[in-house]
């Protein structure tokens, strides 16, 4: 139980908004300029959830992932310029291609020095098989996200034991959260950036000067939400669901492309997405459950710890020897680690605005390569 129950859906979006505001306020400080406001909120609300402040799930944050991420998307990309996109997006699918090669790098190396087959789960399973299923399971999940996570569970069978499942997302909650919060801060480790090829495009696609108005912010969201709606609808008229991110990105940098008058009439849409992507960064690091996941499986947290250390050390190491810049490294990266949504969001609040759309496509990409790898993964191992 929670100070802040999770039937409690008013205050639950209030204590989620309350963090985006400190985080926001903490940017003020000398401290909170050199973490970020991204990994304040972050660190907020896993203290918070896990000290029993706020719950760890609740109506509120589905009604976030639900409602509000679908709608960073457009809002993000209104600023896009095709013209620009095959440039950008090719070096951020090569970044994203070398943080494919950490997680596989990482999830064989954690197989190699630990003794998977001994994790308490899927009785009925041979010991190999369930040593292979974790290593396909994470494997997918740091490729592509959760929808990948969700397939490869059932691919190898995992996911029948619900204890292990409940203690592997808590895991990945945990873990993303905390990852995400160091890909936030290495750009500020000038011992790190200094090593790097100069990232020279951080300021050519600019956020729209043209004020901020009621009405802008009012035509921003109408157009955002339809282009959601639509990109629903088309999904599910042609049974199309694992498509949603990559038909709304298409919908959108074509719109924006054909009329380049949107990024003055939408004036405020940046703004109010970077706004919004805080309230989502909160409601993913209250999900991330400490107790249960150390009371259930304390071996996951060997297991993602290497794992993603060797996947920072080959994106780093590869990376800075293919000459990749440390936006297109950690923005390929949050995509392969937390998805489509996270990496636009966290390149837009870091003011990377060519790193927006290359992340929300790299990201796409994860999705349809998540799952084969895992699998395959699983097959050969």
């Amino acid at each position: 139980m929670s100070v802040i129950p999770a039937d409690q859906h008013f205050a639950v979006i209030t204590s989620v908004l309350v963090l985006s505001a400190l985080a926001f306020a903490s940017e003020r400080t000398v401290i909170g300029q050199k973490v970020t406001g991204t990994v304040v909120v972050i660190l907020l609300a896993i203290v918070a959830a896990n000290t029993g402040i706020i719950p760890h799930s609740a109506p509120a944050y589905s009604f976030i992932f639900s409602y509000i991420v679908p709608l960073l998307i457009p809002l993000f990309l209104f600023q896009a310029d095709i013209r620009r996109l095959a440039r950008e997006a090719s070096r951020t699918t090569a970044a994203f291609l070398v943080a494919v090669l950490g997680t596989v790098a990482g999830v064989v190396v954690a197989a190699l020095l630990l003794d998977l087959s001994q994790l308490g789960i899927g009785a009925d399973l041979a010991a190999d098989r369930r040593e292979a299923g974790i290593v396909g399971l994470f494997a997918s999940t740091y490729i592509g996200g959760s929808v990948n996570y969700a397939a490869l569970g059932e691919i190898t069978g995992l996911s029948a034991d619900a204890s292990f499942f409940s203690a592997a997302t808590a895991a990945d909650n945990l873990f993303s959260a905390v990852f995400l919060s160091v890909l936030a801060l290495i750009p500020g480790a000038h011992w790190i950036a200094g090593r790097f090829t100069q990232h020279t495009e951080t300021r050519v696609t600019e956020v729209s000067k043209t004020a901020v108005t009621p009405a802008s912010i009012s035509y921003a969201l109408a157009a955002a939400a339809s282009i959601v709606a639509a990109t629903d609808l088309a999904c599910w008229w042609f049974d199309l669901p694992s498509w949603r991110y990559a038909i709304m990105t298409l919908i959108t940098v074509t719109l924006a492309t054909a009329v380049p008058q949107i990024r003055d009439w939408f004036a405020g849409a940046f703004e109010v997405g970077v706004a919004l992507s805080f309230t989502f960064f909160a409601a993913i690091a209250a999900g991330a459950d400490v107790r249960a996941m150390i009371s259930v499986a304390p071996l996951l947290i060997l297991l993602v710890t290497i794992l993603l250390t060797v996947h920072l050390s080959v994106l780093l190491v590869v990376g800075r020897w293919l000459g990749l810049t440390l936006p297109e490294l950690l923005t390929a990266s949050n995509a392969a680690v937390l998805g489509a949504t996270t990496a636009p969001a966290m390149a837009a609040a870091k003011g990377w605005h060519d790193q927006v759309t290359p992340g929300v496509l790299v990201g796409v990409l994860g999705y349809a390569l998540g799952t084969f790898v895992g699998t395959v993964l699983f097959q050969i191992w």
